[in-house]
């Protein structure tokens, strides 16, 4: 029997906004412990889009090294995950896909399902591969997580953007089978149509998330999948970094696994570095935690590592890759590392007032000021039309 082709990541990269709020500066204002932050909730600061970024600038800005590094030319599918989508029709994706200069003859889909969106959209990919491994599928992860001022969820906002390549034989991991699924009608989370903001029930969230954590990786190991021993890190949803802690802490009891602070620490920390400092990505939060292993110095060729995708509301799956030989040759650690050095600190009322500001919701014409220093911007607003446009000749329109 031919061996099964195999087929996962080819390239990664992630983009962030241009602005950052730091707890410190967070906490000058609240009144909260600084501690509360950095170490209840293992956050410190958290990316703050200027008036002209959103999830479409974010996301075309992510995947703009990838087009540059492999072509367009094998793209026939893109496929943009988000849970703060800009239009209840339209896919945001079709907007990166004129500002990219994507072929014509391409399929572009956005999927919603709270923070789980992009595993779909990861696994669709795949099987798209496997049925005709010359086209490669692009995958877009991108969102901004926004709570209600004052609220418990306020210092865990963020906002960040992942671009996939999904192609056979890729150069950074493959994607194994089986996976473990769960899915569970649970109001932990959730956004209705008239809300700019989400609704949030903290503790059940926790607890749904841990439920589903324990579901999935029965049925994972149901399906004949690998001892968690065998397992050389395991990356999870981070809606904040600390729930990596207790996610792994839970994995771990429930493998029968020793449990010590010094071992859950060690086994997660590599995943955490660019969600504590970019917030809550949404859909981009588990990828970002595998950008973030990736990056460290930890060797990972050939081992097998696992990923923990959860969505509010519930979906969730435990899924494993193996990493290829030569993978940190595909990596885009420095262009990441500069990413987040180089966002410009705000000031509290600065926050206040970026929050404070609104696109028009009666066709006005709007021209935004050019803030951002990525490639590609929201301009504006015309009779209820979002205008894009790619800042870098690169990229063409």
């Amino acid at each position: 029997m031919t061996p099964e082709l195999p087929v996962g990541i080819h390239d990664l990269t992630f983009s962030t906004t241009s602005l950052v709020l730091t707890h410190e500066e967070l906490a000058r204002h609240t009144g909260a412990p600084l501690a509360k932050y950095h170490h209840g909730i293992g956050q410190r600061s958290m990316s703050i889009p200027a008036v002209d970024e959103d999830i479409v600038t974010m996301a075309a800005n992510a995947a703009a090294p990838v087009i540059d590094r492999h072509g367009k030319d094998r793209i026939r599918t893109l496929l943009f995950a988000t849970e703060t989508g800009i239009d209840q029709s339209k896919a945001a994706g079709i907007y990166v896909h004129r500002l990219l200069g994507l072929n014509p003859h391409t399929r572009v889909v956005e999927l919603k399902q709270a923070c789980y969106a992009a595993t779909a959209a990861l696994q669709l990919a795949c099987a798209l591969i496997r049925s005709d491994p010359t086209q490669q599928v692009l995958v877009l992860a991108s969102d901004i997580a926004r709570y209600d001022i004052g609220s418990p969820g306020e210092a865990t906002q963020g906002a960040g953007a992942i671009a996939m390549l999904i192609a056979a034989n890729p150069a950074i991991l493959s994607i194994n089978t089986p996976s473990g699924l769960y899915t569970r009608d649970v109001m932990d989370f959730w956004r209705p149509n008239y809300r700019t903001t989400p609704l949030v029930n903290g503790r059940r969230s926790v607890d749904a998330y841990l439920e589903a954590l324990t579901q999935t990786w029965h049925d994972y190991k149901e399906r004949g999948g690998l001892p968690l021993e065998e397992l050389r890190a395991i990356c999870y949803h981070q809606p904040f970094s600390r729930m990596a802690h207790k996610a792994h802490q839970h994995l771990m009891h429930l493998a029968g696994t020793h449990q010590t602070a010094e071992i859950i620490e060690h086994a997660v920390a590599g995943t955490t570095t660019y969600n504590e400092t970019i917030g809550n990505s949404y859909t981009a939060s588990l990828y970002l935690a595998l950008t973030s292993l990736l990056d460290s110095e930890t060797n990972l060729e050939e081992e097998t590592i696992g990923l923990f995708s959860y969505g509010s509301g519930s979906v969730a799956e435990f899924l494993t890759a193996t990493i290829q030989t030569g993978y940190r040759n595909a990596l885009h650690t420095e262009r990441h590392r500069t990413a987040i050095t180089q966002r410009t600190p705000i000031t509290y009322d600065t926050y206040r007032e970026l929050r404070s500001q609104k696109l028009p919701t009666d066709g006005e014409a709007l021209h935004l000021p050019h803030q951002t220093p990525g490639r590609h911007r929201l301009a504006g607003t015309h009779t209820h039309q979002r205008l894009y446009e790619a800042v870098d000749k690169r990229c063409p329109q």
